[in-house]
């Protein structure tokens, strides 16, 4: 088998300043190849952290496929976040229980965003031989504990006694764990440049609880 890929925190932080467009819009293709990136930290991971893993793969694939449409006028409503929930709302598409949304998609991964950000942001502010659980698991209880059943949240819970040290988790995810430390909170700003537009984007039209 082969080994996984190591988990590039510059390359995330360089794809998600590239994909910010105007003062408040997201570039959708840059946006998901930052998260191909994040992926990679969930996968290094493995079964600990498949509370938040188990279908971003897939999620990720309905998006490329939005962006991958041979007609290329339709392909060219899903460039950015903004153009993407503007066509589906104005064309009634969400009401639609045939269609797969691209904002109800983008939703999940916007929520693992949220999670990925808090949790790392705790985990900055760690030595190299604190344990990571109590990180991981308020950063949880923050964000994806309140759309998940008691059955995932339980089972998250259980899952993240399994996680290491600060240092023994960054040498399992990166290549290089000094140019990690280094480059994080860069990272991490446009992270959250990133997240905080998509989610006044959601705001903006009223897509927070689809379902």
């Amino acid at each position: 088998m082969a080994a996984l890929e190591r988990f590039d925190i510059e390359k995330v932080k360089q794809i998600f300043e590239e994909s910010l467009r105007d003062d408040d819009d997201v570039l959708l293709d840059e946006y998901l190849k930052a998260y191909e990136e994040i992926n990679k930290f969930f996968n290094l991971m493995g079964t600990v952290f498949s509370f938040v893993s188990s279908d971003v793969r897939s999620k990720i694939d309905i998006l490329y496929d939005f962006r991958s449409e041979t007609d290329a006028e339709r392909a060219e409503n899903f460039i950015t976040v903004k153009t993407m929930m503007t066509y589906e709302k104005e064309n009634g598409l969400l009401k639609d229980a045939k269609y797969i949304s691209g904002s109800r998609t983008l939703l999940r991964l916007h929520r693992g965003l949220e999670f990925i950000y808090e949790f790392l942001s705790r985990l900055a502010s760690l030595t190299e031989f604190d344990k990571t659980q109590l990180a991981c698991k308020l950063a949880y209880e923050m964000t994806l504990a309140k759309h998940h059943p008691w059955v995932i949240r339980k089972g998250a819970l259980v899952a993240m006694y399994a996680l290491p040290t600060q240092g023994e988790l960054l040498k399992r995810v990166c290549c290089n764990v000094a140019r990690a430390i280094e480059i994080l909170p860069e990272m991490l700003n446009n992270t959250k440049l990133v997240y905080d537009r998509t989610e006044a984007l959601y705001t903006l039209y009223d897509l927070h609880h689809l379902p």
